[in-house]
């Protein structure tokens, strides 16, 4: 009989399992790197709880001697003391994220499943200009972008801030690319039994592609939530800005830097923690695509 190379976990004489030795080390060395790449997440929650005589410490202090929730109350007396309450920047930016998640999810989809199984005339150019929208770098539309929402007329309103994002080159190149793998059988079959394609794009494009689109629900929601830009660009009213607008102007309000600087940290680890959250929850799916679609971050 062979004999397994590796060490053999026994608990009161019974042998449970053989641990191979490379693999040890192997799964030693990820657990490190991971360690190691969480690091500076680690820092952020437990800075967030740190009172104020230790954010200023040296040499800095990685966990907190005496955790507080101070922090978060100094950031909500900050800011409920504007003319706008803190609750109602949270709302804009959860409204501003919904929505913009929903609209992009339907148009990325639609748009893939127009190109890729369909193919209408004109598909082939289609694909060429997204193709180059994908080459076109942010910064570099915001002028034209600005210059098209000011002359529509939807400046300061919530408009601005979700028409000129909710078709994104990548997203519909990432559904796309996605939706190369769908047997075209399947679309097929439908067609057959009656199914018009509506019926196939919701009963069936949808389900096959959830990987792909509740990869664009990350995406799009990291992107919207942490967006400063727009806001900034196309808001002057403050009950209709966000999050990022609001808590960037903290450093200003208070009477000393100490006050403001746990107030920082709590801003930032509220900002960071929605976004940890939906990956979290969505990383399977995430993975699912990139290994499907060819992409690979």
């Amino acid at each position: 009989m062979a004999k397994v190379k590796g060490i053999y976990i026994r608990i009161k004489g019974k042998r449970l399992f053989n641990v191979n030795i490379s693999g040890f080390v192997l799964f030693a060395l990820l657990l490190m790197y991971l360690l190691f790449m969480a690091l500076p997440l680690i820092y952020l929650i437990t800075t967030a709880f740190k009172p104020i005589d230790e954010l200023y410490v040296f040499p800095p202090r990685f966990f907190p001697k005496n955790p507080t929730f101070g922090n978060f109350s100094d950031l909500f007396s900050l800011l409920d003391n504007t003319v706008i309450p803190f609750s109602r920047y949270i709302y804009n930016s959860i409204f501003y994220s919904v929505v913009m998640v929903l609209v992009t999810v339907i148009i990325s989809v639609m748009c893939a499943y127009g190109m890729v199984k369909i193919r209408p005339k004109g598909s082939k150019i289609m694909s060429t200009v997204l193709i180059v929208a994908l080459s076109i770098s942010g910064p570099a539309a915001q002028i034209p972008r600005f210059l098209i929402v000011q002359g529509l007329g939807l400046l300061n309103t919530y408009w601005s801030l979700i028409l000129p994002q909710f078709a994104s080159a990548f997203n519909v190149f990432l559904v796309c690319q996605f939706l190369q793998g769908m047997p075209d059988a399947y679309l097929e079959a439908a067609r057959i039994d009656g199914a018009n394609e509506w019926q196939i794009l919701w009963k069936i494009v949808f389900p096959y592609s959830r990987p792909a689109w509740a990869t664009v629900v990350v995406f799009q929601f990291i992107a919207t939530w942490n967006d400063y830009t727009g806001p900034f660009l196309y808001i002057s009213d403050q009950s209709k800005q966000t999050m990022p607008l609001a808590i960037s102007t903290i450093g200003g309000m208070g009477a000393a830097a100490l006050t403001t600087a746990g107030a920082m940290a709590a801003a930032t680890l509220i900002m960071t923690l929605p976004c940890i959250v939906i990956f979290s929850f969505m990383q399977s799916k995430v993975l699912s695509t990139m290994s499907h679609s060819g992409i690979k971050s």
